[in-house]
């Protein structure tokens, strides 16, 4: 029983992130690869904007300013573009990996308390 709660526990600090602030990446460019992070403000979510040809732009964005009609006034250069805003640490890489590494950690979790009941 000991092992198993040791077990858990640290699954459940694997889990956990450095520092409580929202990091995201930063970057504008074409190629979709982006390696630079910054820290964001705590009313921040991060972005990624397309634009239709084919640019990218991801940074902190305040939540607030998360919305089409506002975001049509801070990029008045770029005239048809899609976005996604999230809230996770580098959330705006444009790949589904970060998401993917999440569920299976929390697949092995759940499985591990399983195992340690079963």
């Amino acid at each position: 029983m000991k092992r198993c709660l040791g077990l858990i526990l640290l699954l459940c600090f694997g889990m956990l992130h450095e520092g409580s602030g929202l990091r995201c990446y930063k970057c504008s460019d074409y190629t979709g690869r982006c390696e630079n992070v910054q820290e964001c403000t705590y009313e921040d979510s991060c972005i990624s904007l397309s634009e239709r040809g084919g640019k990218t732009i991801r940074q902190c964005i305040r939540y607030t300013d998360c919305d089409i009609s506002r975001l049509t006034q801070m990029f008045p250069s770029i005239s048809s573009f899609t976005y996604r805003c999230c809230n996770n640490n580098l959330c705006n890489s444009g790949n589904t990996v970060s998401m993917a590494t999440h569920a299976l950690t929390l697949m092995g979790s759940l499985l591990s308390i399983w195992w340690c009941w079963a």
